[in-house]
């Protein structure tokens, strides 16, 4: 990477990390939380509070990259920003459950991430896209564990309404990042390999893998915020405090992340990709069981959350991979706008259906549901074909007419090692899916300078 893209890139991973603070950073604390707000005694209304956010979120995510290739990226991102922070004041200045349901919704309104994706694309080259879109992703991570580990100590200092004030200062002064520290595209214009495209939904929404991967994100998710909807009070019905919840959190996620890289590289190396994905699921499966009968023992909660975000952890790398490696390279920004709108939209169902349970049927019922939820995503992922060993190479172009870029598609096409090749002469880009093994880059790359 040049100098202008580590940093456009670096500032960009944050602003996005920012918008998935918004919905991590409550997860350990809200239900404790909101219990005490007039109106929070009802656990349904606690669960549309936690995940208005994500159905916000998932509605206008896509909207607003479109919107961001019409009148620029800047003012799309400012403007979600501005929203974002709107919505965090609203919730931390709420008196009652309902005004923290509507911060929760106009904060998830401030969708930005496509249209952050999107200016990722404008100020990289091809050949370094990936690299910053996995900085990108890595940011989610980072910003999730340190969320759990950072909220409970965060409402002992401030308080739930300090938390959410906190974002919104954070939102505004990110303002000031994208203004003086991203750099202004010299051209903006559509990306295939990163942004949506509305004639390729069709496409996306036929392929019987994708749709396994979009039912695996939805599910992990809905699981993933029900879990929170009721983990805080089986902690502190161990006696442990609100603002000590850390003391299980952290150790469990360091650990967590310990034993998930052996399985990343069980899979990867060892072309085990789809035994490592349905373990993961099983052990997901597993931690609930123990969840449902070892609640009364804080040990027995740690170890079940241990094994939880072991699973949880592999599968939140493992998905978007696998997005990519399964969507043929003309729909893979589309593919990926519509495996992170469902994602969100999990976020909601699993909040919403967890707060009914609580409140209609039981606590108990909560890990019942996601027992369920994850039997059947087993059932669905049981039936995925074992991914190829592919991996994703991007060039830039000169400037060609379309019979050019056809030309060159056929012969990049008859290389070996080469399965999939789109060349787009308006973006002035070729992407190749290849074999981890055995792919000639040299000739492509000297194909590429031929074309020149």
């Amino acid at each position: 990477m040049t100098a202008v893209e580590r940093r456009a890139s670096i500032g960009l991973a944050g602003i996005y990390g920012l918008r998935m603070l918004g919905l991590f950073i409550i997860l350990p604390i809200f239900a404790v939380y909101s219990e005490h707000l007039p109106g929070g005694e009802s656990h349904l209304l606690m669960g549309i509070a936690l995940g208005a956010y994500g159905l916000t979120q998932a509605v206008l995510q896509l909207p607003s990259g479109w919107l961001s290739d019409r009148i620029g990226r800047k003012p799309v991102i400012y403007a979600g920003l501005v929203v974002f922070a709107l919505g965090s004041f609203i919730a931390a200045s709420a008196d009652n459950i309902y005004w923290v349901i509507v911060g929760r919704a106009i904060q998830g309104a401030g969708a930005i991430n496509a249209a952050v994706m999107a200016l990722t694309a404008d100020l990289t080259r091809e050949e370094v896209r990936t690299k910053a879109m996995a900085m990108i992703g890595m940011t989610i991570g980072v910003t999730f564990s340190l969320s759990l580990i950072m909220s409970p100590v965060l409402d002992g200092l401030l308080g739930v309404p300090g938390i959410f004030a906190l974002t919104g200062v954070l939102a505004l002064l990110a303002l000031l990042v994208v203004r003086f520290v991203i750099p202004d595209p010299a051209i903006s214009r559509f990306h295939s390999d990163a942004e949506a495209n509305r004639k390729r939904f069709g496409e996306v929404l036929h392929n019987r893998d994708l749709l396994r991967l979009d039912f695996g994100i939805f599910a992990v998710h809905a699981v993933l915020m029900s879990v929170f909807m009721r983990v805080p009070f089986l902690l502190q019905a161990d006696n442990l405090e609100v603002s000590q919840h850390w003391k299980v959190y952290l150790p469990v996620m360091v650990v967590a992340f310990a034993l998930m890289l052996p399985l990343i590289v069980i899979s990867e190396k060892k072309g085990k990709v789809k035994q490592v994905f349905l373990l993961a699921v099983v052990l997901a499966m597993i931690s609930l069981i123990m969840l449902l009968f070892l609640q009364h023992s804080l040990w027995g909660v740690a170890a079940s959350l241990l094994i939880f975000f072991t699973a949880f952890n592999v599968l939140e790398a493992k998905l978007p991979a696998l997005i990519s490696v399964i969507a043929p390279l003309t729909s893979r920004g589309t593919a990926m706008g519509v495996y992170s709108s469902v994602q969100f939209l999990g976020a909601f169902f699993g909040s919403v259906v967890g707060g009914a349970l609580m409140q209609f049927v039981g606590g108990d019922a909560v890990f019942v549901f996601d027992i369920v939820v994850l039997l059947m995503w087993l059932v669905v992922a049981f039936g995925m074909q074992p991914p190829a060993a592919v991996r994703t190479k991007m060039y830039h172009l000169p400037e060609m007419d379309d019979a050019s870029a056809i030309e060159l598609r056929q012969r990049l096409a008859q290389l070996s090692g080469v399965r999939e090749v789109m060349v787009v002469a308006a973006e002035r880009m070729a992407c190749l899916k290849v074999d981890k093994h055995g792919f000639d880059e040299e000739a492509v790359e000297q194909l590429v300078m031929v074309s020149s």
